[in-house]
């Protein structure tokens, strides 16, 4: 009886290498779904900066121990502790982080709202490209603390003067990695946005900002760390009653009062609250982000 298999007969190394295509693809099409377990979570993604930070605690304990400083230059850890322990028994170390923290997190939101828009015109319109892109370039290295000094000539020292420092150190960073996202989207991307009618405003919400994503998110890491760093420059630089003590202030305090142990620890602080604004919101929404598209096969 005649085989009804048309499948064309393929023998030998061809035969193994189509297989091997094909398996090569569908592993390509497949999504993995496997979440990762609690115990995998700690091992690779919190037991590593825990030994980091321990790895760093020790040598710092051992130099002090053996004295291959002086203490006026590196106290030690016990005195750190102390002072953060007096901070918390007096009530005050909350609250000296809470100043700080909500400052930076409402300016970051400010330089949110304008450096956005602002991206989508200087990436959209190639006249505002061509009259504002090279200054926001300047702006965004030119350093924080050049902006303190005419801040407090402008507004005096209070809440206004600390915005404004935030702002013109976060706004070029924001707009420019916009600019950067909207650079990188394949123009096929666009054409059929603009075949599907999806133009002007609708266009920038539904393919320009989607497909700009990833650079847009660089840009908003970018602009956090402006933000927390100028926020501490113009808390170093301008202190006053009025404005509350925050970190930077802690800081520059310490220093005025020759206090090393306090110095050390206003720095852990603004390196603490740093790293927890990057795992708490920036890093869950970059690990959303490469999943959603497909670069992320474990969560």
């Amino acid at each position: 009886m005649a085989s009804t298999d048309t499948t064309p007969k393929v023998t030998g190394g061809k035969a193994d290498d189509l297989a091997g295509l094909e398996a090569g693809l569908d592993a390509l099409d497949a999504v993995q779904t496997h979440r990762t377990s609690v115990r995998e979570l700690l091992v690779k993604k919190i037991l590593p900066p825990f030994v980091a930070v321990g790895l760093v605690l020790l040598v710092w304990q051992v130099l002090v121990a053996l004295k291959v400083t002086d203490e006026t230059k590196l106290p030690a850890l016990s005195s750190v502790w102390d002072s953060l322990s007096d901070m918390w028994l007096k009530g005050t170390l909350l609250e000296v982080i809470w100043t700080s923290v909500s400052r930076g997190l409402l300016g970051f939101l400010l330089a949110l709202a304008i450096g956005t828009p602002l991206g989508l015109l200087v990436a959209r319109v190639k006249f505002v490209r061509a009259a504002i892109g090279p200054i926001l370039q300047g702006l965004q290295s030119l350093p924080s603390v050049a902006w303190v000094p005419p801040a407090v000539l402008w507004f005096g020292l209070n809440d206004a003067m600390m915005y404004t420092v935030i702002l013109l150190g976060a706004v070029p960073s924001i707009a420019n990695g916009l600019v950067s996202g909207i650079d990188q989207i394949p123009p096929l991307f666009l054409r059929a946005g603009r075949t599907l009618g999806a133009t002007g405003l609708r266009g920038a919400r539904h393919v320009v900002m989607p497909a700009a994503l990833p650079g847009y998110l660089a840009g908003l890491k970018q602009g956090w760390a402006f933000s927390w760093r100028s926020l501490m420059a113009a808390e170093i630089i301008a202190s006053s009653p009025d404005l509350g003590l925050g970190l930077g202030q802690l800081l520059e305090n310490g220093r005025n009062n020759i206090d090393l142990p306090g110095v050390f620890l206003a720095i852990i602080l603004i390196l603490v609250v740093g790293i927890a604004i990057d795992l708490l919101i920036f890093s869950p929404l970059e690990r959303w982000v490469l999943r959603s598209r497909g670069l992320l096969v474990k969560s």
